[in-house]
């Protein structure tokens, strides 16, 4: 456990690998308090060693260094950093709503909204028990419908 300094946020830190529709590839929970780039290499060698057909890796820009020449000379992937263009301005950066999408859905699950785990491995297993849970709701068309009332 630990503090992060940025955001001022307590405790864990999760790390997400997804695809373009925006299901999560893999995890990483880590305290708050470690660096997003020192993390990186965690989700991302293993994304690639498992997917080898990524071709290009999209990241906000806390992921920047040299994990971005080691991609590209290791693995041949390119690796893209969104950064705004105007910090007076709000505007949209591209396809990095796919992942707050993502963050979105997570959010929306009980299991995750507080952090009941002690292991952060466990934590990071809810997060994928949340994932299935969603994909398969997504394939069944399964959605949440209330019986009527019979008087």
């Amino acid at each position: 456990m630990g503090v992060d300094g940025n955001k001022k946020v307590k405790g864990r830190k999760r790390h997400i690998a997804v695809d373009v529709l925006g299901l999560v590839l893999k995890c990483h929970v880590s305290a708050a308090n470690c660096a997003d780039v020192k993390v990186a290499p965690w989700v991302l060698f293993w994304v690639l060693e498992q997917y080898g057909r990524v071709s290009k890796i999209l990241a906000d820009k806390s992921y920047r260094g040299d994990l971005v020449t080691d991609l590209a000379t290791v693995y041949g992937v390119v690796m893209e950093i969104s950064e705004r263009v105007s910090a007076k301005t709000f505007e949209v950066e591209p396809l990095r709503w796919i992942v707050e999408r993502t963050w979105a859905w997570l959010d929306n699950a009980r299991s995750l909204t507080r952090d009941y785990e002690r292991l952060p491995e466990n934590h990071a297993g809810m997060v994928y028990v949340v994932m299935i849970r969603f994909m398969l709701r997504r394939l069944t068309q399964n959605h949440t419908r209330w019986k009527a009332k019979t008087a």
